[in-house]
């Protein structure tokens, strides 16, 4: 629950300094929300602190509290309880500072008139974001894995 309510906190302060108005004319003159480098900042960054990071961590600690209290038996692994937040909180972590990094130094290259850099920093761009999503869907698959073991060790234990 730590770990949401600092997403959600890095989230609320991205959301405040991206209305300031030099801040939201610098996005829109980048091309955010509708494309180029300031729809990597507003909305994708910005949605994915809030979401994933604040929502989604919530959720998922909240799933496992429910589990217990309701099954009144243990969650069927707390090893992979701590996996699935470590790699969906690093995942998200790198997916937003990846998305601000690029939207950031595209967006200067964009104003600036230097599109062969902006193309050749883009070329960076999927590889990177790939692992970054990569390591926060790990964090997801780890969680449904655990409250599906979860859910196969309550009705077994019914059962018998």
């Amino acid at each position: 629950m730590v770990g949401s309510a600092t997403f959600l906190f890095v989230g609320t302060v991205h959301g405040v300094v991206q209305v300031i108005p030099p801040v939201r004319a610098w996005l829109d003159s980048i091309g955010s929300p509708y494309g180029g480098p300031g729809h990597m900042i507003d909305p994708l960054a910005h949605a994915h602190i809030n979401m994933v990071g604040g929502v989604v961590l919530l959720c998922m600690a909240v799933i496992y509290y429910l589990f217990t209290m309701i099954s009144n038996r243990p969650v069927y692994s707390m090893r992979l309880v701590d996996h699935s937040f470590w790699w969906t909180a690093v995942g998200v972590t790198s997916f937003y500072t990846t998305l601000m990094v690029f939207g950031i130094l595209e967006g200067h290259y964009l104003l600036s008139g230097d599109a062969e850099a902006g193309k050749a920093l883009h070329r960076l761009y999927g590889p990177i974001i790939s692992v970054a999503s990569t390591v926060m869907g790990m964090g997801f698959w780890i969680f449904f894995a655990n409250v599906l073991m979860t859910v196969k060790s309550i009705y077994q234990r019914h059962a018998a």
